[in-house]
């Protein structure tokens, strides 16, 4: 351990409370205390060595020494009371008293202490107070104006020659620039610890600016970014140059730029602002890691407030303290907005399925009731037959009564497990050869008899050398059936239904049209939901779960084939379906993970067609495997 070491320690300990937790005011009151705790020990020291050499002192010379050894008391005081500014003051003082008592006793203004006024400003510097610099500047003017009064009245001693008085003109001058320039080593010395620890605060700062996700913004009241750290160098992909001035502002979202600006403007006027909107971001530069999908724009969460300047920074800088700056930090929040997103989703999607639960359970109390009144009300007639006195022909008809209703009851049935079966992935198709035209026209016959007693002519399309495919003939027949029963039920007396087969490269092409209602736009986007039927539930004519073509779905699906939908509100319906003729089963891939991650798309409008054209064309819905 160096000596110096052992004298910082040992003032450190006489140190103020005040003055120990920053390192700026530790150092000025150390060195205020340092050269006057030296200088006093030694005047101290140095007495008795005086006297050795003098003999009896006089009372001036006494009083001297005195006043040599009083800076222990300013150092005691600085010690117990930690005022800086008071320190000075007093050490102002004592340093004028001292030039004073010794200047009237040798010469006045003419004296060699006289030289030493100038020092009181100098030592009053080092308080960095322009009160005490005005204080002790004043104070100096005031000791040499009396000095000059009383040497011009006469009253001072002047009996000293002119050589004595040029040996003691050079001492006092080279004291006072010897103590100028230790003061001026003092004020060097805290001007490098205060450069020292300013860069020290900017190093510490500027690390915590580089670490920091979020990023800190310094804007004027138009926008105009005055700072920006370097996280938006991440978060946006591009170098802090270019946002700087209006380049931040350029890069916000059209439509959030209003919002950005207002938020900016009000805090410019003193209120605290929280504001979120959307940033492009560089395509090349995502941190996401995402190398085949770059985010276009990101959601960001900007609180800002005005910038608050201490007053020292205002009297120093007017331009800035007139400026209405504002200081914000800006948060990346796009995998919040995207959860929020999903989560209205699914609200939607609950919503929606809520809605779909009781329009099912209304059109099932329907659907099930009827069929088993029929049942239940034609079995207690026939049960009761002999009172009723009912004929061989009623009996027949009542049991086909029974048995068209219990088949109708089997069919709904059959139709609510095959759905279960296909969203459960419990239905398992059973591959094997057959001929598609056989089971066309099957079907088609099947449904003759019903198409000619609703008045509608039913035509089937299907050519002889139709080839051979391979998939779950029992499935084939039920998408048949739905769709062209489907046709039939929704075509008004007089119309007509058209079943097409063609083949297409490696696929069997299924077209079944009618010149029905149609489906309304608003609603088939929504064909092929489960228990969803066109139309509200009490305008329906036409008795159905809403099944039918979402069980054609499932099935086309998974044949791994193609449903396509076109409709027109009172023109007619045409579906689509594509089957492949050799169906490969689809390999089984191991578990994938459950966590569903989110991407932000840009939404794009259709404006590169004409609108007239949008609306003219059919509305299409496409489905796939």
């Amino acid at each position: 351990m160096t000596v110096l070491s052992i004298i910082r320690d040992c003032l450190d300990a006489l140190l103020h409370p005040s003055a120990r937790y920053d390192a700026l005011t530790r150092a000025r009151h150390r060195a205020f205390m340092a050269p006057r705790l030296l200088g006093s020990l030694a005047a101290f020291a140095a007495f008795p060595v005086y006297l050795a050499m003098r003999g009896a002192p006089s009372a001036i010379e006494v009083a001297a020494f005195a006043w040599l050894i009083a800076p222990i008391l300013l150092s005691w005081f600085l010690s117990r009371t930690g005022r800086y500014e008071g320190a000075h003051v007093l050490s102002s003082l004592a340093l004028a008293g001292l030039i004073m008592a010794i200047a009237a006793t040798t010469g006045g203004i003419e004296s060699f202490a006289a030289i030493w006024l100038v020092v009181v400003p100098l030592e009053a510097a080092l308080s960095a107070s322009r009160r005490v610099a005005a204080f002790a500047s004043l104070l100096a003017l005031s000791c040499a104006g009396i000095l000059i009064l009383v040497s011009q009245l006469g009253w001072l001693p002047g009996d000293a020659s002119a050589a004595e008085r040029g040996i003691l003109m050079a001492f006092g001058v080279a004291s006072a620039t010897l103590y100028a320039a230790g003061l001026a080593f003092g004020a060097e010395s805290l001007a490098r610890t205060s450069v020292a620890l300013l860069s020290r605060e900017e190093e510490r700062y500027r690390l915590l600016a580089r670490n920091m996700s979020d990023v800190i913004s310094r804007h004027q009241r138009n926008g105009a970014v005055q700072f920006i750290s370097p996280a938006a160098e991440a978060m946006l992909g591009m170098p802090i140059a270019r946002l700087l001035g209006h380049g931040l502002f350029d890069r916000v979202h059209v439509a959030d730029r209003p919002a950005y600006l207002t938020a900016l403007s009000d805090a410019a006027r003193g209120h605290v602002r929280s504001v979120e909107f959307r940033l492009r971001q560089e395509k090349a530069g995502s941190e996401r890691g995402q190398a085949d999908f770059q985010v276009d724009f990101i959601w960001v969460e900007m609180r800002c407030r005005p910038l608050e300047l201490d007053p020292g920074r205002r009297a120093l800088d007017r331009d800035v303290a007139s400026e209405a700056d504002v200081v914000a930090v800006m948060r990346d929040v796009t995998d919040r907005k995207l959860a929020e997103q999903a989560l209205d989703q699914a609200r939607s999607a609950a919503e929606a399925a809520d809605a779909a639960k009781t329009r099912f359970l209304a059109t099932m109390s329907h659907e099930l009731r009827t069929p088993l009144n029929a049942i239940i009300g034609f079995s207690e007639m026939i049960a009761q037959e002999q009172t009723l006195m009912l004929g061989a022909a009623q009996r027949k008809e009542y049991a086909q009564l029974i048995n068209d209703s219990g088949q109708h009851l089997l069919s709904l049935v059959n139709g609510i497990l095959d759905m279960s079966k296909m969203e459960s992935g419990n239905f398992e198709i059973a591959a094997e050869p057959f001929a598609p035209r056989a089971s066309l026209m099957h079907c088609c016959n099947l449904l003759a008899l019903k198409a000619r007693e609703n008045g509608i002519d039913l035509i089937t399309d299907a050519p002889q050398d139709l080839p051979v495919m391979t998939g779950d003939p029992r499935a084939f027949k039920q998408i048949v059936l739905n769709l062209v029963a489907n046709a039939i039920k929704f075509t008004e007396r007089g119309g007509q239904v058209t079943v097409v087969a063609a083949v297409s490269g490696s696929q069997l092409t299924l077209r079944i049209s009618d010149t029905g209602v149609g489906i309304a736009p608003d609603d088939l986007k929504r064909v092929g939901a489960p228990f969803f039927q066109a139309g509200k539930t009490y305008q329906r004519r036409h008795e159905g779960t809403g099944l039918g073509l979402s069980i054609v779905n499932g099935l086309v699906a998974l044949h791994l084939g193609e449903l396509t939908v076109q409709s027109r509100l009172g023109e007619g319906t045409a579906v689509t379906v594509k089957l492949p003729l050799v169906y490969t089963p689809p390999q089984v891939k191991a578990p994938e993970s459950k966590i569903a991650t989110l991407t932000p798309v840009l939404r794009q409008e259709p404006q590169d067609q004409p609108q007239d054209q949008l609306q003219d064309q059919p509305a299409l819905v496409k489905k796939s495997a």
